[in-house]
Formats: structure tokens, C-alpha cells, sequence
């Protein structure tokens, strides 16, 4: 299939759509500003202020009336986060591809240094050695690993896809997967098996769109299903087999003493089965005010939810997020460069992925792996590399139709 065939283009309509991209990327700041989706971005920044009302509610103790002074901060800080997101998402948006792609390669250098770096200097925490301390700042390199495996990753094939409508030869793929196996490696070492598993699924997401063979897919489904017994036995940490062990008794319905890794779950169903369809009210939930239901303000946020405001208000937020996600694979997928459709694709898989595993989490339907949910559960630099993930979707919006060097649109 040539690359008219490929792109619904004739030579003609090529020719004209690029003209409108030099003259749509002539326009000025405050013209891109006034393109952007602004019922889209009301929407993630509504979602971040449900995570600022659900922490002021773990932090509200119902003796005195008033928020706990232990954990008063947490609401407080998390919209300031949120505010300095939401700028530097605005920003990010109006910067062209252009930009991105050449700076994807440099972060992603900086990142493997980072990650590295972890490795010899890294700061405990939660039982892992994830941080890194530079005077008075905490930075986890692995969370901005994630927008930087997506960028590298989407520059490469940018540049090494075919224009002619053809696959890539197989080895283009091997390379992809070596881009991010690297840096999902040293996250997983650190350990941090939910972050590495995020990059491994956006990787192959990524790599699943640029329209490698299906025979190919489904053998790397088969090896992976294959591989389950040895990775259980001989990769996984002892404290990683307990949970798998913990979903399996849950799902299987074996009793468990209701301690260690399956007081979590047990906690959480407790809590949203007390909301109901309605809910207790908002500044009414038991569990999460009396600290029932640990890691209440991170990974069991959406316990909280599901307390106070039941099975609509759930619902409701995970529908906003499907929305989202929706959108953003829309806009990934109207993008006329690859690394405009592969970025947006791989920035939406990673945040989605982070929801989905966290609500099947909370739920008992996957183990326990210390996985915040998105914009909502409270975080430093996890909120901050969310809102950046946005930002270059909302750019491959903007400058959809941008023409990028290298191979070109595709």
C-alpha cells in the first residue's frame, strides 16, 4: 500500500495540509491558547479538586469537627500541586512537537542517569530506595521516566517508520523494546514493580499501534502467559508473592486471618460496601475518618469515594476518566506524525493504566502494588508527571497537523 493509500491523502491534499501546517504554526501563543480544549482541561483539573475534597475528608476527625492537625497538610498540599500542574500543563500544551521530539532523547538520557543514580544514592522509603535527595528537593526519577520513555520512544519510531505504507523490518521492533526495557529495568531493581510494569504496557501499547504483525503479538502473549511460573518463583520478591498469593486466596475464596496483605482488601470492601448506591455523605465516611483502610490518602483513595458518595459517585468518576481516555486515543489517533499519534497514545496508556490498575486494586481483582490513582490520590511527583502527560497530549491536539522532520507524517 503506497502512503496516499495509507493516509486517505492524494498528493494534492498532502501538499495543501502542509501548507496549513506552516501556517497553523505560525500562530502565537495566545491563539493556541484559544484552540485548546477547554472543556477537557476544566474536566482533569475538576478531577484534581475531587482529589483535594476527598483528602480534606480523610484529614477531618468527627470529635472536634475540624481537619486533623496530623493531617491537615494533605489537602493543602495536594492543590497546590494540582495549581503548579495546571501551569506548567498549559504550558507544556503550547509548545509544538517539534520541540517535544527534539528534546526526547536528552530527557531520556536524563532519566537513565537519574535512575541510575538511584541505585547508588537513593533515599528509603515505604521499604524501597526510590528518591533522590538534592538539598531540599525529593525528586522520584522514576515518575518522569514514564513521560520519557514515551517521547524517546515515539522519536524513534518517528524517524525509523517506513512513508511507504509498509511494516518495519522486525529488528525496528527489537530496538523499541530494548528503549524501554532498559529504564523498566532499573525501575523494577529499585523495586517499583507497579512503575515498571507501567512502562512495559506502555511500551508494547506504543509498539502494538505502529502495525506490527499480529503473529508477532500473539506469540509475545503466548511467551508472556508461559513465563508467569518462573517470574512468580524466581523474580518476584518474597513480599510481591504474598500479594499474588492474597489475590488468589480473594478470588478463589479461601479464608484469610484478615492481617497483612489481606487487611487491605478487606478493609477497602468493607468501606465500599458501607456507601452503597448513594453513599454516607460527604465528610460521613467511618472507615476512612477513623483510618480503617490503610494508605487511605495514596492507593485506597477511591475507598474513600466510594464511602461517602457510593456507587454513583464512583461510577461518575470513572466515567470522567474513560472519557479522557477516549479523547486523548482520538486525538493520538488524528495526529498527521507518528510521534504526535505515538506520544498521545503512550502518554493516555500510561495514565490509564495507573487508573485501571488501581480501581481493579481496590476492588480485590489485582494484587497490591502500591498504585496511586490519577490526579486523586496524593503525590508529589506522580500528580506533577500526570498533568505533563497532559500537557503533550494536548499539544499533539494544538499541532496535530504539524510536520515534523525526519520521515515525516505518516
Amino acid at each position: 500500500m503506497n502512503r496516499e493509500g495509507y493516509t486517505g491523502y492524494t498528493r494534492g491534499e498532502t501538499r495543501t495540509a502542509t501548507a496549513g501546517s506552516l501556517q497553523f504554526n505560525s500562530l502565537g501563543p495566545f491563539a493556541k491558547i484559544a484552540r485548546l480544549p477547554w472543556g477537557v482541561i476544566l474536566m482533569i483539573f475538576a478531577l484534581g479538586l475531587v482529589g483535594t475534597a476527598m483528602l480534606f475528608s480523610v484529614s477531618w476527625d468527627p470529635v472536634t469537627q475540624a481537619p486533623s492537625p496530623k493531617e491537615a497538610g494533605l489537602w493543602r498540599d495536594h492543590l497546590t500541586r494540582l495549581s503548579i500542574g495546571f501551569g506548567l500543563m498549559i504550558g507544556l500544551a503550547l509548545l509544538p512537537l517539534g520541540l517535544w521530539e527534539r528534546l526526547a532523547w536528552p530527557a531520556y538520557g536524563v532519566v537513565i542517569v537519574l535512575l541510575v543514580l538511584v541505585d547508588f544514592f537513593g533515599v528509603m522509603g515505604g521499604g524501597a530506595a526510590r528518591w533522590l535527595k538534592v538539598g531540599p528537593i525529593i525528586l522520584q526519577p522514576s515518575e518522569p521516566a514514564k513521560l520519557a520513555v514515551i517521547m524517546a520512544l515515539a522519536s524513534y519510531y518517528q524517524r525509523m517508520l517506513p512513508t511507504n505504507g509498509q511494516p518495519p523490518a522486525l529488528w525496528v521492533h527489537g530496538v523499541a523494546l530494548l528503549i524501554v526495557l532498559i529504564p523498566a529495568g532499573l525501575v523494577f531493581k529499585q523495586p517499583n514493580l507497579s512503575t515498571a510494569l507501567a512502562l512495559a504496557s506502555a511500551g508494547a501499547i506504543i509498539i502494538f499501534f505502529t502495525g506490527i504483525a499480529m503473529r508477532y503479538v500473539f506469540g509475545v502473549i503466548v511467551l508472556g502467559i508461559a513465563s508467569v511460573p518462573a517470574i512468580y518463583a524466581f523474580v518476584l520478591e518474597p513480599y510481591q508473592r504474598e500479594r499474588v498469593d492474597t489475590l488468589i486466596a480473594g478470588i478463589t475464596g479461601q479464608t484469610t486471618n484478615g492481617l497483612g496483605e489481606s487487611y487491605q482488601i478487606e478493609q477497602a470492601k468493607i468501606a465500599i460496601g458501607a456507601g452503597g448506591f448513594n453513599g454516607r455523605g460527604y465528610l460521613q465516611g467511618i472507615q476512612s475518618q477513623q483510618e480503617y483502610v490503610p494508605e487511605q490518602h495514596t492507593d485506597f483513595i477511591l475507598t474513600v469515594i466510594a464511602e461517602e458518595f457510593g456507587f454513583i459517585g464512583t461510577v461518575g468518576v470513572l466515567l470522567a476518566f474513560a472519557f479522557l481516555f477516549a479523547w486523548a486515543f482520538r486525538v493520538g489517533a488524528r495526529n498527521k506524525s507518528w510521534f504526535g499519534k505515538l506520544s498521545a497514545i503512550g502518554a493516555t496508556s500510561i495514565i490509564a493504566f495507573f487508573a485501571i490498575f488501581n480501581a481493579g486494586m481496590v476492588l480485590g481483582l489485582l494484587p497490591v502494588l502500591g498504585m496511586p490513582f490519577p490526579l486523586i490520590s496524593y503525590g508529589g511527583t506522580a500528580l506533577i508527571t500526570v498533568m505533563a502527560c497532559f500537557g503533550l497530549i494536548l499539544s499533539a491536539y494544538v499541532h496535530q497537523d504539524e510536520k515534523l522532520t525526519g520521515r515525516g507524517p505518516y
